[in-house]
């Protein structure tokens, strides 16, 4: 599991600018299984993202074609972990230690 952190680089109205296509791309990722949560920080100076995945490269791709990220509008960290405790709305994501 990734925890995806986008920091905004540049202006509140370039990022509104990007901003409806980064919700697309949001919704997208959430249609297609790999989101679990998402939203903007507070205060509003970027935004987090729980995502699902086994590849890190996959991740950084998929991040690289974020809007926010095409329009040099915001940069991601990228924090992977194992997800070995959840609430039981969670379960199914459960990981195993190695």
């Amino acid at each position: 599991m990734f925890v995806l952190e986008i920091t905004y680089t540049a202006s509140a109205d370039r990022v509104e600018a990007a901003l409806p296509e980064h919700l697309v791309w949001v919704d997208d990722h959430f249609a297609n299984g790999t989101f679990l949560a998402s939203g903007p920080k507070n205060p509003r100076d970027g935004g987090v993202i729980l995502a699902l995945g086994d590849d890190r490269a996959k991740i950084e791709e998929m991040v690289a074609s974020d809007p926010f990220i095409v329009a040099g509008v915001g940069e991601y960290t990228i924090t992977e972990f194992l997800a070995t405790r959840t609430a039981p709305a969670l379960a199914d994501y459960r990981q195993q230690r190695p």
